[in-house]
C-alpha cells in the first residue's frame, strides 16, 4: 500500500501494461479456447474416445475421462485446471480422481507457445522441441504422481453446455485470469524498478516468468545465449508461474491443489532436464534412460494389455 501511494505512477504504467498484455496476447490465445473447451468437454465428457483411450490408460484417467485431454493439451493454462473441476463439480469426476487429474491437466496450449515463445528463437523446431518436452513432461507427472487405478465404471453422459452458457462461463473465468495477470504486472512494474536492476538479465527473466509466464516469455530474448533461453523458457512453460497458479486457484475451488504443486515440480525439473540436454546435444542417453523407466512404471502398474485394451 505505502508503495502504491510513494509510487503511483510505477503502479499506473505496470496496470496499463498488464492490460494491454491482456487485450494483445491473453485473451486472443486464451478466450476461445475456454469457450470451446467448455463445449467439448460438456458434450464429450463420458463418451468413450477411441484416439484418447490408449492415452488416458496410460495417464491412468477413468474411463470416459480421456475427452478431459483435450482442453489439458490445446487450451492452456487454466483451461485444463477449469474443466476438471468442472467435470468435478458435475459429479463426473471424484475428488481424488480430478485432485489428481489436476497434477498434469493444466498446461502451455499451443496457441500461446507457438504464438509467442516460438517468436523468441531464431530456428522453428524448438518451438516444436518446447511443446514436446512440455507433453513429455505431464506424462512423466502423471505416472509418478501415485493414485489410485481408473475406477472400471464409464463415466456417464450429463447434458452439454448451450453455447450461451459456455460464453457466460468463458467470460467469467478470463475476467479472473485477466485480473491476476494485471496484478502481477503492476508486482513486476515495482521489481523491475527497484531491485531486477542488480541481477543478471537470465536471473530477471526467469524470475519474471515464475511470478507471471506471459512477461516471462516476453522478456526472453534478453538472454543473449540461445541455449540458455531455450532452458529458461522450458522451465517457466512447465512452472506456468505464480500467476497461473491463482487462476488454478480460482477456477478450483473445494479441490486441494498439493497434486497440482507436485505434478508441476516434477514436471519443471524434467522439462528443465530435458531442455538442457537438448540444448547441448546430449539426448541419445537421456532418451533411453526415459523410455527405460516409462516401460518400468508400466510394467509395476500392471501390463501394456490395460494401456492398449489388448
Amino acid at each position: 500500500m505505502l508503495a502504491l501511494i510513494l509510487d503511483g505512477r510505477t503502479a499506473i504504467d505496470g496496470a496499463r501494461q498488464g492490460i494491454e498484455l491482456c487485450l494483445r496476447t491473453v485473451i486472443p490465445s486464451l478466450f476461445p479456447f475456454f469457450v470451446l473447451s467448455i463445449l467439448l468437454t460438456s458434450s464429450l465428457l463420458g463418451s468413450s474416445l477411441a484416439v484418447l483411450r490408449p492415452l488416458g490408460r496410460l495417464f491412468g484417467m477413468p474411463d470416459g475421462a480421456e475427452s478431459l485431454l483435450i482442453p489439458a493439451f490445446l487450451g492452456g493454462y487454466p483451461v485444463g485446471a477449469q474443466n476438471v473441476a468442472a467435470a468435478f463439480r458435475s459429479g463426473q469426476l471424484t475428488k481424488p480422481e480430478a485432485e489428481r487429474l489436476l497434477s498434469f491437466c493444466s498446461n502451455a496450449g499451443p496457441a500461446f507457445l507457438f504464438g509467442m515463445a516460438a517468436t523468441m528463437f531464431p530456428r522453428r523446431w524448438m518451438a516444436w522441441a518446447l511443446w514436446g518436452i512440455h507433453i513429455v513432461g505431464a506424462l512423466f507427472a502423471a505416472l509418478l504422481i501415485p493414485g489410485k487405478p481408473a475406477a472400471p465404471v464409464r463415466l456417464t453422459k450429463t447434458s452439454p453446455h448451450s453455447p450461451a452458457s459456455a460464453l457466460n462461463t468463458a467470460i467469467t473465468v478470463m475476467a479472473t485470469v485477466c485480473g491476476w495477470v494485471v496484478l502481477f504486472r503492476v508486482l513486476l512494474a515495482f521489481l523491475k524498478r527497484w531491485i531486477f536492476w542488480i541481477l543478471p538479465a537470465a536471473v530477471q527473466v526467469a524470475v519474471t516468468g515464475i511470478l507471471e509466464l506471459s512477461n516471462g516469455c516476453c522478456e526472453l530474448l534478453a538472454v543473449t545465449d540461445v541455449s540458455t533461453r531455450f532452458c529458461i523458457c522450458s522451465g517457466i512453460l512447465a512452472f506456468g508461474g505464480l500467476c497461473v497458479t491463482m487462476q488454478t486457484v480460482s477456477v478450483t475451488a473445494g479441490l486441494s491443489l498439493k497434486p497440482y504443486f507436485w505434478g508441476k515440480l516434477l514436471q519443471t525439473l524434467f522439462s528443465l532436464a530435458l531442455a538442457a540436454l537438448i540444448a547441448y546435444g546430449i539426448w541419445l542417453p537421456f532418451g533411453v534412460l526415459s523410455v527405460g523407466a516409462l516401460v518400468i512404471k508400466l510394467q509395476k502398474r500392471g501390463s501394456f494389455s490395460r494401456v492398449f485394451g489388448v
